[in-house]
């Protein structure tokens, strides 16, 4: 009766955690306007890593990327042309695997259309308990110059955390793909810290 009590007890404590983290995800909002912020980079608050994932509509054949990186390794090496099949197919792995992944669930042609597009998950650390917003501002291919923001607010936060955004579906479809991006940290209305991509413009 004891172990049923406890089983139940442990069981209750599962659920009202797994309740709890779904009200804590939020999906980043969309900024409307994005005003020009303080610069204040401190060094408690930094970027650690940075994941980028571009989904395209048109799938690369199998191998092709990894071929093309395997090539230019073995002509380093001074062993010919002609690249190692097996670690071409090694190389593609991860990227087959996040794109199953990420269409997982998405069954018709329509379900996959939504999922197309670029994402990004950024890794970021605060070393002291802070009200921190994480930003993401970019430029579509189709927009040219214009820059859209999304971001996500956390309250109180400490420690290492990871955020996510998504441009997919028909923001991507009609836009068309991020040529150029920077993910800020703010905290009081100032960056404290920065992630930009090569082609971001000061």
């Amino acid at each position: 009766m004891k172990s049923l009590g406890a089983v139940l007890v442990l069981s209750s404590l599962t659920l009202a955690g797994l309740i709890s983290n779904a009200r804590e995800r939020e999906e980043p909002r969309i900024v409307p306007t994005t005003t020009p912020l303080e610069v204040a980079l401190d060094k408690d608050f930094q970027f650690r890593k940075t994941k980028l994932l571009f989904l395209s509509d048109k799938p690369a054949r199998q191998g092709e990327g990894g071929r093309q990186t395997t090539s230019t390794l073995n002509k380093k090496a001074g062993s010919g042309n002609s690249p190692n099949q097996k670690t071409a197919t090694l190389q593609d792995a991860p990227i087959t695997f996040e794109r199953q992944y990420r269409l997982f669930g998405a069954v018709t042609a329509l379900d996959q259309r939504q999922r197309f597009g670029n994402y990004f998950d950024f890794f970021w650390r605060a070393q002291r308990p802070s009200d921190v917003t994480v930003r993401l501002e970019y430029r579509q291919e189709k927009l040219h110059d214009h820059v859209q923001a999304q971001q996500i607010t956390y309250h109180n936060v400490h420690g290492t955390h990871k955020t996510e955004f998504k441009v997919i579906g028909d923001d991507y479809l009609d836009d068309g793909r991020v040529i150029a991006w920077r993910c800020l940290l703010i905290t009081n209305d100032r960056i404290v810290a920065e992630n930009r991509s090569f082609l971001w413009e000061q």
